[in-house]
């Protein structure tokens, strides 16, 4: 990748074009459990380079405003959250959960001019998400599939990655690495253990891709060898700009990602696992709070309102590696877990990979075309143009496992069995 290209594509500050972009569709901000309950503490946020304040007023409407006070700079974080607004502890000025400044007690008349910013907010699948776009071009809600399911049949997770979120969401869409890293972690773990998929995955390292083109973003077909007459198929999915989708295993949950830009040396890195036909079972939700699957455990104390949601293996114990596992195959790499599997990887690249001196290969084609995409929508966009797969129907899709036989095209499989993925079964292996 040039170095004009990666440049552009790893910025997200305000009034980068990549930045730009990314602030016209509806971004997770922070969980929904962070700002529990009217005039509840407020929380910081930081999004995309922008310092931010979270929290729910009186009546229960949840808020994101810029952190700091208009008047003096103070931080609202150690404001007073009451009657409609936050107070600022220095000089008594209150702002609304849409900025507006209503009330300076030492001259009133100033409230009209000491407005900051706000981002209008949503609440679906436990998450807060706010658009940070022009006020005209705010779109429609989100349609993906686990946005719009019963709280019951849906568990999120959010973990602090420390890199930049582009090599972090790479290693989502890039699925040719299951077969390596998490070989031998996928035996043992509850949502993934017991099914025929894992045979063919572990089998079969040398994944070959066909690659969709479609208006939500791409559709990856990775086939693998599966029985004598068939090949299997995993088909997962890039939603522009930031999700991915993953298929199940056997009976087990789907999944999902979305990676979202603190800073330019930082992610959030959420995690979804839910059902589409009945809620999640009490077995299931011990698992996924304990961590198993995508998710993580924490360092302790890190979670909960404010908290940094840091993974208890990191950069700073070298991820808890055990040799003697990785010696064993008990751990590929000798780091346990998915998530810190995949982070610890991510984050060797450095908090800014250098792409000048990656060598790519056949199998990251996907990872090449979704640059594309993203670099040409983030250049040529302006004020009058509208950003791919910003309507939000273009996201009834689903990830899916199947068996073909070896002369049956996965595309035309996919049109008839996922062009409304909502609307189908969910296919598993």
């Amino acid at each position: 990748m040039d170095g004009n290209m990666a440049e552009t594509l790893v910025r997200t500050n305000p009034g980068t074009p990549m930045g730009n972009l990314l602030r016209r569709y509806w971004v997770p901000a922070l969980l929904v459990e962070e700002i529990p309950e009217p005039d509840c503490p407020p929380v910081r946020v930081q999004i995309m380079g922008e310092r931010l304040l979270a929290f729910r007023d009186t009546d229960g409407k949840a808020a994101l405003i810029a952190e700091f006070c208009s008047h003096r700079g103070v931080s609202l974080y150690f404001g007073r959250n009451e009657e409609n607004g936050i107070r600022c502890a220095y000089h008594g000025l209150k702002f609304d959960r849409n900025g507006n400044c209503v009330d300076v007690p030492s001259a009133p008349q100033a409230c009209k001019h000491m407005g900051i910013k706000a981002y209008p907010c949503i609440e679906m699948a436990g998450i807060v998400w706010a658009y940070m776009g022009p006020k005209d071009k705010q779109p429609a809600a989100p349609d993906v599939e686990w946005c719009t399911l019963p709280a019951s049949h849906v568990f999120v997770s959010k973990r602090l990655q420390e890199c930049n979120y582009l090599q972090a969401m790479e290693g989502g869409i890039d699925t040719s690495h299951v077969s390596y890293v998490h070989r031998y972690e996928v035996d043992h773990d509850p949502l993934h253990q017991g099914t025929k998929a894992l045979d063919y995955i572990k089998a079969d390292g040398n994944v070959i891709f066909e690659i969709e083109k479609k208006p939500f973003g791409l559709m990856l077909f990775g086939r693998r060898n599966g029985e004598q007459d068939s090949y299997y198929w995993r088909i997962t999915q890039w939603l522009f700009p930031w999700f991915t989708l993953i298929p199940p295993f056997g009976d087990h949950a789907l999944g999902g990602h979305v990676w979202v830009p603190i800073d330019d040396h930082n992610c959030w890195a959420w995690s979804i696992n839910f059902r589409v036909d009945r809620p999640l079972n009490e077995e299931e939700l011990r698992d996924l709070r304990a961590g198993k699957g995508i998710h993580c455990e924490y360092e302790p104390g890190t979670t909960g309102p404010g908290g940094t949601f840091r993974p208890t293996a990191n950069k700073d114990n070298n991820y808890l590696i055990d040799r003697q596992a990785q010696k064993e195959k008990r751990a590929y790499s000798g780091v346990f877990g998915f998530a810190v599997q995949d982070s610890s990887l991510q984050e060797s690249m450095g908090l800014i990979q250098d792409h000048a001196n990656e060598k790519l290969l056949p199998t990251d084609r996907a990872i090449v075309m979704a640059r594309k995409m993203m670099y040409d929508a983030a250049t040529t966009l302006s004020p009058d143009t509208d950003p791919p797969a910003v309507n939000a129907d273009q996201q009834r899709v689903r990830a899916a496992g199947v068996l073909l036989p070896r002369d049956q095209k996965p595309q035309e499989w996919a049109a008839q069995h996922l062009a409304d993925g909502k609307d189908q079964p969910v296919y598993s292996i």
